[in-house]
């Protein structure tokens, strides 16, 4: 049986290996660094921009995070060793411009090259998201972009709650949560983040426990008062998503007002009946709700919930979806659903997607942010526009 270094010796002689100094004016010149270190080890120190899949999990992972297999690479380990084999690999996979850099993050560290010490997650969070960590789509990296993401949810209702849930089960560090109402006992047919026990308490507090009982690792702000005009702005502000589980048409039109002038992407949700629907209105990257929907519909067109009733399964998909819209917001990842509205039927299981365009008599924009009064709106819910 072949020895460690005969094994060693023989990977080399199939590589292109490159020393310190070399790896560094390939970096310099556009490739890639993949550090194939064990996680303890990259928590100790790594090369800024550098890649991180550790040897262990290179054949499973390489080809979802590097697609591109003519993709230059300097492939790093601690001394240069791993980083042979590894080479020899990603060869065998179809990987062209790959080398080793011999001497590793041991050697880069002597020669005084820059290097930082990465913020990590720790033992237990690794256990906790380590379903998000398998996801190259999200890995740890994703997963520490979630735990310093904040995301607000107007309203605890039917579809703040499995928002507001599944949100803080993802590890999102910091939610906001808006609501002015207490507990009913009708709430508790589709309200899951409230129980029997906490009803008549103020809605914001009853889920603020809720969440604490899922993950109290996360920070919940509660603010229990009626959106309006006075406090938008400085309730919005900071926040990098807003999930609008509002009920009323004047709330989604301050809303938007005051997220199209701050350039908060908002995801909509709205329920009725058996039906629901889902977009994202991105100010600085598609159409918003006043481009969807420039006027409300009559009051006898667009009856509440609790005027004309809800299946109570309906706000636990929409609101759900709602979550997983913001995640990947907050993740840079897939397709969101800006420019579209998927519509959800519950007695057909069935969805349809319809295109929105920006309304080009819509004066509500991103561009316009500045002449942008945000005002108490009731009636037709018209904006006000300095200089209109």
């Amino acid at each position: 049986m072949a020895s460690f270094r005969e094994l060693l010796r023989a990977a080399k002689a199939e590589i292109d290996e490159v020393d310190i100094v070399g790896g560094a004016q390939l970096l310099d010149g556009g490739h890639l660094l993949l550090d194939v270190r064990e996680p303890d080890e990259y928590d100790q120190g790594a090369i800024p921009g550098s890649l991180h899949i550790p040897r262990g999990t290179l054949e499973t992972v390489i080809e979802q995070r590097v697609p591109d297999r003519d993709q230059p690479m300097v492939v790093m380990c601690a001394g240069g060793a791993r980083s042979a084999f590894a080479v020899q690999t990603l060869k065998q996979l179809g990987y062209t411009d790959i080398v080793s850099m011999d001497g590793g993050f041991n050697g880069w560290k002597d020669a005084g090259k820059p290097w930082t010490r990465p913020r990590s997650l720790g033992p237990a969070e690794r256990n906790r998201y380590q379903r998000h960590l398998l996801l190259p789509e999200v890995g740890e990296e994703g997963q520490l972009a979630l735990l310093d993401a904040k995301v607000l949810l107007l309203g605890a209702g039917g579809l703040g709650s499995p928002a507001a849930l599944y949100l803080a089960a993802a590890g999102v560090g910091t939610l906001g949560i808006i609501d002015m109402d207490e507990v009913d006992e009708s709430n508790l047919q589709r309200q899951i983040i409230h129980r029997l026990d906490q009803v008549g308490e103020r809605k914001v507090e009853s889920a603020r426990a809720s969440i604490a009982a899922l993950n109290p690792y996360i920070t919940v702000n509660t603010y229990d008062m009626r959106l309006s005009a006075d406090n938008v702005l400085d309730l919005i502000d900071g926040y990098d998503v807003i999930i609008d589980g509002a009920d009323n048409f004047p709330s989604r039109y301050l809303l938007n007002d005051a997220s199209v002038k701050l350039g908060i992407p908002v995801v909509h949700g709205s329920i009725f009946r058996f039906e629901g629907q889902v977009t994202v209105f991105d100010p600085r990257q598609g159409p918003t709700y006043r481009d969807m929907l420039p006027e409300p519909p009559p009051p006898e067109f667009a009856p509440s919930c609790a005027e004309a009733g809800v299946i109570g399964v309906l706000p636990g998909i929409i609101g759900s979806l709602q979550a997983l819209e913001a995640l990947k917001l907050v993740l840079g990842i897939g397709e969101p659903l800006r420019g579209r509205l998927l519509v959800f039927d519950a007695l057909d299981l069935s969805f349809r997607e319809f295109t929105l365009k920006a309304n080009p008599d819509n004066q509500v924009t991103w561009e316009n942010r500045d002449r942008i009064d945000v005002v108490d709106l009731e009636g037709l819910c018209m904006p006000a526009l300095r200089g209109a």
